[in-house]
């Protein structure tokens, strides 16, 4: 989900709620305790540089049961972070507390924003001899034979 993307479906809403990918859903009294613009800047394992800007949502909650983000409140902090975030349509990464910080991306589904999980990947797969194949095989095999039935148990 993109900065614009918010902003367009903040003020259609009555309140705010998050849904983790699992489908439990933050508690109402969360907070939206950072807007960040977040630049990496490194080298893949085949040599290459690259940079990645996101725009980082850091949400949090303590035991304030009585807080409650109205999206016209959560639409006026991203109106502000304008400054911080700059005029390019970025991409939101959300950071929320779990066992340790988890990092997910953002969808929207007409209700809720939904935390969608994040994957680590090989960017250079060609430079480190990485067959397409390969890393399609375990998706294959996962749904030829880990079904019930399937003989793979």
């Amino acid at each position: 989900m993109k900065i614009a993307e918010m902003k367009q479906a903040l003020p259609g809403l009555a309140a705010i709620s998050f849904r983790l990918p699992d489908g439990t859903y933050l508690p109402a009294h969360f907070h939206v305790t950072e807007v960040g613009l977040v630049t990496k800047h490194f080298i893949d394992c085949g040599g290459v540089e690259r940079r990645e800007t996101v725009a980082n949502f850091q949400l949090w909650e303590a035991g304030d049961y009585d807080h409650r983000l109205a999206p016209q409140k959560f639409l006026h902090i991203l109106n502000l972070s304008d400054k911080i975030l700059g005029t390019e349509d970025l991409d939101i990464e959300v950071e929320y507390q779990q066992a340790t910080i988890g990092k997910f991306g953002l969808a929207f589904d007409g209700t809720d924003f939904v935390l969608t999980p994040k994957q680590t990947a090989c960017l250079a797969q060609d430079a480190c001899g990485i067959p397409n194949a390969l890393v399609a095989l375990p998706q294959l095999q996962a749904a030829s034979c880990c079904t019930p039935g399937g003989g793979c148990c």
